[in-house]
C-alpha cells in the first residue's frame, strides 16, 4: 500500500482524498474525503480573472487541507486544478499560493487529462457488475466545464466543453448583480441553449449515443440523487451508486428552476454552496439525458479524485 494524497481544484469547489493505495489489486482504501465550497471561478467567465477573495477562500482551504495531509503521513501528494485557473489571467498568483501553502506546484491539466481521470475513478469499480452495460458514458458536470468519456475498460473518446452549474448560472441567470429568484423563462430559454449546442460540440468528438450505461459525477449529480431519495441529510453511502431515472431527474430540474433561494436552501441535502448553481447544474444533467436517451443516470461519488490518487499511486 502507498498512502496518497490526490486534491482536486474546480471552479466552484476544492477537494481532498488520502488513501491507500495498492495498484496491484486495484485497492483504494479511504482515509479522509473532505469538499469545501469556494467558489474559485467566481466572476472568472466575465472579468477573465480570479477573485482576490476567491483566492483567499481556495487558500484558506489549502491551509486546511495541509494540516489533514500532514496529520496522515501521505507519502505523495498531487494537485489538479480545474477549468477555472486553465482561463484566468492571474493563474500564475494561484500557483504561487497553492506552492507556498501545500510545497507542490497545482498540475494546470487539459480538459483531455481531466476526463481521463474522471473516468478511472468512475468506473474502476464497475468492472465485473454484469448488471451494468458497456460502454460507459461518463459525465462529470462541475462548476466551469463538463466532461463527457466514453470508454469500456480504457477511454475511447472524450471531450470537455465550457458548460459547468457555476458558468451557466453566471452567463444566465444573474440580473443586476444578483440570482433570479427565481428565473425567468427567458433566461431558462437562453441556457437551455447554450448547453445544447455545447452538447453539440460534444458529440462531434465523443459519440454520446452509443454508450449503454450513463455514470454520473459531481455534486449537481450528487446532490439531484440526494434529493430524488428525500435524504435527510447528504449521506454518501446512499448516493454512491444510486440510480436516478429521467423522469425523475426532469421533475428535479423543474422544481429547481422554478424555486426561490430560500425554498432551496430548506432542501436538507443541500450544501449552501450548492444553493444559488443547482438548478443549472441539474438542467445540464436533464439536456445530457435528454439527448443520449438515457433512461437513468447511475450516480458516482467516485470521480476525478479519485482518479487522481490512483495516478499518484
Amino acid at each position: 500500500m502507498t498512502r496518497v494524497a490526490a486534491v482536486d481544484c474546480g471552479t466552484n469547489s476544492i477537494r481532498l482524498l488520502v488513501a491507500d493505495a495498492d495498484p496491484s489489486t486495484g485497492e483504494l482504501v479511504e482515509l479522509d474525503r473532505r469538499m469545501t465550497i469556494v467558489r474559485l471561478g467566481q466572476g472568472v467567465d466575465r472579468t477573465g480573472r480570479l477573485a482576490p477573495e476567491a483566492l483567499e477562500r481556495t487558500f484558506a482551504a489549502c491551509r486546511e487541507y495541509a494540516a489533514v495531509i500532514k496529520r496522515y503521513g501521505a507519502e505523495r501528494l498531487r494537485f489538479v486544478a480545474t477549468s477555472a485557473s486553465r482561463d484566468a489571467e492571474n493563474r500564475d498568483d494561484f500557483v504561487r499560493g497553492v506552492l507556498d501553502i501545500l510545497g507542490v506546484e497545482p498540475e494546470v491539466i487539459s480538459g483531455d487529462q481531466e476526463a481521463e481521470f474522471s473516468f478511472t475513478g468512475a468506473t474502476k469499480e464497475l468492472s465485473g457488475r454484469d448488471d451494468l452495460t458497456r460502454p460507459y458514458l461518463v459525465v462529470d458536470i462541475g462548476g466551469g466545464s463538463t466532461e463527457f468519456v466514453v470508454g469500456d475498460d480504457h477511454v475511447r473518446a472524450a471531450r470537455s466543453v465550457d458548460v459547468g452549474c457555476v458558468r451557466m448560472t453566471e452567463r444566465h441567470l444573474v440580473h443586476e448583480g444578483a440570482v433570479s429568484d427565481p428565473p425567468t423563462a427567458e433566461q431558462i430559454a437562453a441556457m437551455r441553449a447554450d448547453i445544447e449546442h455545447a452538447l453539440d460540440v460534444a458529440e462531434r468528438t465523443v459519440p454520446l449515443r452509443e454508450a449503454h450505461t450513463l455514470v454520473g459525477l459531481a455534486g449537481s449529480v450528487t446532490t439531484v440523487s440526494a434529493i430524488a431519495q428525500e435524504l435527510p441529510e447528504y449521506d454518501s453511502a446512499a448516493i454512491h451508486h444510486s440510480r436516478v431515472s429521467r423522469e425523475r431527474v426532469r421533475e428535479i430540474a423543474e422544481w429547481l428552476l422554478r424555486s426561490t433561494h430560500a425554498e432551496r436552501a430548506a432542501v436538507p441535502s443541500m450544501h449552501p454552496g450548492r444553493v444559488d448553481v443547482i438548478a443549472a447544474g441539474a438542467l445540464v444533467l436533464l439536456s445530457i439525458m435528454e439527448r443520449t436517451g438515457a433512461e437513468e443516470v447511475v450516480v458516482s461519488e467516485h470521480d476525478i479524485l479519485d482518479g487522481i490518487a490512483w495516478s499518484v499511486a
